[in-house]
């Protein structure tokens, strides 16, 4: 049997790309994506791709070059997931809360080529590009690169091609050079032939997360990894055929969980939303019949909270509820219990940007339906087993590399390992190795298993905090408080929020010079404000003499921790300042679209 040969008949390269194509001849006249008055059919959407494509290669675009977006959840946003790597390139999708300085590092660092902007964003991107050009000035007229990190010294970097997204439904005419998108699909070849993916360790996209460290990592994904991991999603999340899909998880996180792909292999509808206000969720999900959506917990808040004349009545009789898969820390019992109540099923997942998303799913068990609703609650929560994509999950004590016992209790680090784990981290071998030592990839989030075999997360290491979904640095917020000049010592650390879970809380000491001159808590925050993506910016500020330390001198952040749980931030505070600056008419409970409700990191 060793001698059977592989050849075109009995092997083909595992990629997310033959989805569409099925698609396109298995349901040809389906309806594939839908935006407000726009709709199209997989037929359209594979034509769409492929013209798409087809433009992106006549701007010589080459195999591997990184082309980036940066837009919300629209058709643009949809197609250009097969179209990019279509044309043989890779997809980076930016998260379009982060300020334009944070954008300026990824261009640069993913050397992109092309760079799509939807027309909501085209300020955003134009002070980037900015940031970009100045850098290059300062680094020749200096004689050096010292004006650019160390990590992307690489080699020359020249600006993107900019190509603005106009709104597919009203035109604005708002322009970033030339070239727009719908100019660019009308003008492809319809008869383009697909980059044939040879080897299926070929990237296909390149996603940023700025993890437990300041400097953003490059997370690289392979067409057979973001294969497996999308089937074994749609698998575990029990995703039937023709679902209609509403995205109110943003695309660009981990390629929306991989239901970009997940979609298509089913044959479903995708129902694009430009923001995740609670009117235009409850108004989709009656209009277009909704069987599935995402989301971050934060989410549910909103739905709960929805005025009266927001809401649509979603528990029909004989109707099947919403499905929702959510990820991140686990939402409290009576959360679940409020949501579904509404006519959702909540199904639990757990997963970073490094595992291609999810990598667990708390896959429900019949049993468990004869359970108090409270019960069921609790057992919701839990992270869950692995996907199938994962050849293994454990907990683990790092410095032995045992199993910690099943016992609920005993805690240790959560590792993976499985064709769904990261090809890598872009331009950063140290940080890949150290990743991936002793055979397994270290999520840095301590958990236990339970008796059943079930995981859950008890905490989470490297001080990253969980915001509305997003991942926050804590050392990327300390080293700005650290630039003003009156501040000797800063730490940052999580504390509870009514609305985002989690929240940053700075603890401050002041230099003792100028005493006269004393920082207030509010200056602090208008100092970060300036300075930082908003969701980054600490809402409460605590001046210290001294900051807790170690006999090494170490900052005891244990002990901030459990001060910061005492912490109560007012909502409405919190709204009032939101609203003094200026809000678009799709804002919700006072953010604006640029800091719409998205999903993180650790999902």
């Amino acid at each position: 049997m060793n001698n059977l040969p592989k050849c075109e008949a009995n092997f083909s390269a595992l990629t997310p790309l033959t989805f569409l194509s099925r698609a396109s001849a298995c349901y040809v006249n389906r309806v594939s994506v839908i935006h407000e008055g726009t709709s199209f059919t997989w037929a359209q959407t594979y034509e769409r791709c492929r013209r798409l494509a087809s433009s992106l290669r006549a701007l010589n675009i080459a195999r591997t070059d990184v082309v980036s977006v940066l837009a919300p959840n629209i058709p643009a946003m949809y197609e250009m997931h097969f179209a990019v790597p279509m044309a043989g390139a890779v997809l980076n999708t930016i998260n379009t809360r982060l300020d334009a300085k944070n954008i300026a590092t990824i261009l640069r660092h993913s050397e992109a080529k092309v760079f799509f902007v939807d027309y909501e964003y085209v300020s955003k991107a134009r002070d980037a590009l900015r940031m970009l050009m100045d850098d290059d000035n300062n680094s020749e007229q200096k004689g050096n690169s010292a004006a650019i990190p160390t990590n992307q010294q690489h080699r020359a970097f020249s600006l993107p091609l900019v190509i603005v997204i106009d709104d597919i439904n009203s035109p604005t005419g708002i322009r970033l050079g030339e070239l727009e998108y719908e100019q660019m699909v009308h003008h492809g070849n319809p008869n383009y032939v697909p980059e044939i993916i040879q080897d299926e360790w070929t990237p296909i996209a390149l996603n940023y997360t700025s993890g437990t460290t300041s400097e953003p990592k490059g997370v690289v994904y392979s067409h057979r990894g973001a294969y497996l991991s999308t089937l074994s999603l749609i698998l575990g999340w029990e995703m039937g055929s023709e679902p209609v899909y509403l995205w109110t998880l943003p695309m660009f996180h981990c390629n929306g969980w991989t239901f970009t792909w997940g979609v298509a292999a089913r044959g479903g509808t995708n129902v694009c939303l430009r923001t995740t206000a609670a009117r235009d969720i409850y108004r989709n999900i009656i209009l277009h019949n909704v069987t599935h959506m995402c989301c971050a917990p934060i989410v549910f808040n909103i739905l709960i909270e929805a005025k009266a004349s927001e809401r649509r009545e979603i528990r029909l009789k004989g109707k099947p509820p919403v499905e929702i898969l959510t990820g991140g820390a686990p939402p409290p019992a009576s959360l679940l219990e409020q949501i579904e109540s509404l006519g959702f099923h909540v199904t639990h997942a757990y997963g970073l940007t490094e595992a291609t998303g999810p990598a667990l799913v708390c896959e429900w068990q019949k049993k468990w339906n004869m359970l108090p609703q409270q019960e069921q609650a609790q057992l919701k929560a839990r992270q869950g087993v692995s996907v199938l994509t994962m050849a293994d999950v454990d907990v683990k004590n790092l410095e032995t590399m045992e199993s910690v016992p099943k016992d609920g209790k005993t805690m240790g680090e959560i590792v993976l390992k499985g064709s769904g784990i990261m090809m890598g981290y872009y331009k950063d071998d140290e940080a890949s190795s150290k990743a991936f030592g002793k055979g397994w990839f270290r999520t840095g989030d301590v958990g236990v298993i339970h008796h059943d075999g079930y995981l859950e997360i008890k905490d989470r290491s490297k001080d990253v905090i969980i915001s509305g979904g997003e991942n926050i640095s804590s050392v990327e917020v300390e080293s700005l408080l650290y630039k003003h000049p009156r501040v000797l010592e800063a730490a940052v650390v999580a504390m509870p929020h009514p609305r985002w879970g989690e929240s940053p809380c700075a603890f401050v000491a002041l230099k003792k010079s100028s005493p006269k001159n004393e920082v207030t808590e509010s200056e602090m925050i208008g100092y970060c404000r300036k300075n930082l993506p908003h969701f980054m910016v600490p809402k409460v500020v605590k001046f210290m003499e001294e900051l807790p330390k170690t006999s090494t001198g170490k900052i005891q952040k244990f002990e901030l921790r459990v001060m910061a749980k005492s912490f109560v931030v007012s909502e409405n505070v919190q709204s009032k300042k939101k609203s003094s600056n200026q809000v678009g008419q799709n804002s919700i409970g006072g953010y604006s679209n640029n800091q719409q409700l998205l999903a993180m990191s650790r999902l």
